[in-house]
């Protein structure tokens, strides 16, 4: 039982004292004011601490001074403390408070005399403008320390001159008790502005080391995401993330996936007339047309060969209907080449090639890797970009059966494909009426 006791006291103890330095901290604060608010309550706190304590040991030593002056102090600090909490105006509780923290000391001291009778009281006064560096800042903290450096030199210059009003001295001990006062003052002087001087070079050399960590930070956020961009260009997200986290082989089989193969009729003579640089602006230009209708259908680019782009949909889960996605792209990407015709001045025709079924994706080597997709729904999309009619969209029949009710197509063919023989293909003409459009049925396989 006292040890619950016990461990319940420490709890509540640090509880109050949590409670106590959080005191006026708003939600919408940011870290500095946050420290500031901290540091300050924090310090109140010692010096009404300290200026009991203070009290305290000049009694048990002997000089039984009025304990009225310390006593109102405590007051003040309470007092102002608790407007604060209630009122939340900081500007004015830091001012306030380092108005008492400077003032006060030097009170006390001209309460007891001199230098030599207050015991240099008056230091307590530095926490003014040491308090005002943290909380306020570098500039702000200057007036104070100048009125420390002032109230210091005007409490040094009267006991100099008032040095016989206590009663008559001979000169030798004037002399020495001048002495004494003046160099009281100019060593709390000069060590104060020492102190003074070292805090604020240590904060300002902290704050500019702050600064350059900030701005390399910004600068390897900047690259992380360029680096982050550059890498979602070649890979799909998902298997970006995987790669990150793990170096295992990524390979993935899909039932159902929709590729689609486009290439440029004729590129070879077309590129005969034309520089290189001409040749890469007008596959640019044709290309990034390309990915702007995929990114807008939710479908992966997978890559280009020369002047061939593939392209896949239901690899991930952004389209909700990849084979009509891939139909819809590829009458897109045809109804758009009169326009980038007219843009790169070529004319262009396409041949596009529509294949559904299972594929393997995955990540091919470890330097310069790609992601790519193999199988037979692959071979046959590509062998039917490449061999029919220009400006036709070839497709197999799985994507005939998935898109019939919504589609347009031209009766079945059956073309002679290398390697696959005779193969029942259908040409997508374009979008069904509306009003004979049905609900789309699942793919035959």
């Amino acid at each position: 039982m006292p040890s619950e006791s016990t461990d319940d006291l420490s709890y509540h103890t640090q509880s109050f004292a949590a409670r106590l330095r959080n005191a006026g901290v708003r939600p919408g604060d940011d870290e500095q004011t946050r420290l500031g608010k901290s540091l300050l309550v924090f310090a109140t706190g010692l010096m009404s601490i300290a200026s009991g304590v203070w009290l305290l040991l000049y009694w048990l030593t002997g000089p039984k001074l009025s304990s009225t002056l310390p006593f109102l102090f405590q007051v003040l600090l309470a007092l102002n403390l608790a407007y604060y909490i209630h009122s939340g105006n900081f500007t004015w509780f830091r001012f306030s408070q380092f108005a008492l923290f400077l003032f006060f000391p030097f009170v006390a001291q001209w309460s007891m005399g001199n230098f030599i009778t207050g015991s240099g009281v008056i230091l307590w006064g530095l926490i003014a403008p040491i308090g005002a560096v943290f909380v306020m800042g570098l500039r702000e903290s200057m007036p104070w320390f100048f009125a420390y450096v002032f109230f210091t030199a005007l409490t040094g210059f009267f006991d100099y001159l008032l040095v016989d009003i206590g009663g008559p001295l001979d000169a030798a001990t004037a002399v020495s008790l001048r002495t004494s006062v003046l160099f009281f003052a100019l060593n709390f002087i000069a060590i104060s502005g020492i102190v003074y001087a070292l805090v604020r070079f240590a904060l300002e050399e902290k704050r500019k080391l702050q600064a350059r960590l900030e701005q390399a930070m910004n600068l390897l956020r900047s690259e992380q995401e360029r680096s982050e961009r550059l890498l979602l260009n070649v890979l799909p997200g998902a298997v970006a993330a995987r790669l990150k986290i793990s170096d295992d082989t990524v390979a993935d089989d899909f039932a159902s996936v929709s590729v689609m193969f486009a290439d440029i009729v004729n590129f070879t003579q077309i590129a005969s007339g034309l520089s290189a640089p001409q040749v890469f602006a007008m596959l640019n230009e044709v290309f990034c047309r390309f990915d702007a209708l995929a990114e807008k259908r939710g479908l992966e680019k997978i890559k280009t060969i020369g002047d061939a782009y593939m392209v896949a949909g239901g690899l991930d889960s952004r389209c909700k209907d990849p084979c009509a996605a891939i139909a819809e792209l590829a009458i897109d990407m045809r109804d758009s080449l009169p326009a980038l015709s007219e843009k790169v001045g070529v004319p262009l025709a396409l041949r596009i090639g529509i294949g559904t079924g299972p594929v393997v994706a995955g990540v091919v080597g470890r330097k310069k890797f790609i992601y790519d997709l193999w199988g037979d729904t692959v071979n046959m999309a590509s062998r039917l970009s490449g061999d029919g009619p220009p400006d036709t969209i070839q497709c197999d029949r799985r994507t005939h059966m998935h898109l019939s009710q919504r589609f347009a197509f031209d009766e079945r063919t059956v073309l002679r494909i290398k390697g696959k023989g005779e193969v029942i293909t259908y040409r997508l003409l374009g979008r069904a009426p509306r009003d004979t459009a049905s609900p789309p049925q699942a793919a035959a396989v």
